[in-house]
């Protein structure tokens, strides 16, 4: 979907992208059964911190961006390389 606005809103200089985050500890899954699984899955052996996502949002949001649209930045501690 990201790609096909970006396509579509370009000439209306409309910039569409995307953050896939992967598992991130947060309050709402704090103490879930399945968190030592998620963290032996993936290559860092760790789940990722919120802060961690602020880099890639500061950057879309950013003057710096302004050449990056139909891009999904994936944040996931290359849980999706495995």
């Amino acid at each position: 979907m990201t790609r096909s606005l970006a396509v579509e809103w370009a000439d209306k200089n409309v910039r569409v992208n995307s953050i896939s985050p992967g598992y991130i500890m947060t309050d709402l899954i704090k103490g879930h059964e399945l968190i030592p699984r998620w963290k032996e899955l993936s290559p860092l052996e760790r789940m990722g911190r919120p802060e961690e996502l602020q880099g890639a949002a500061l950057y879309l949001a950013s003057d710096a961006s302004t050449f990056t649209t139909g891009t999904d930045i994936v944040v996931d501690g290359a849980y999706t390389c495995v």
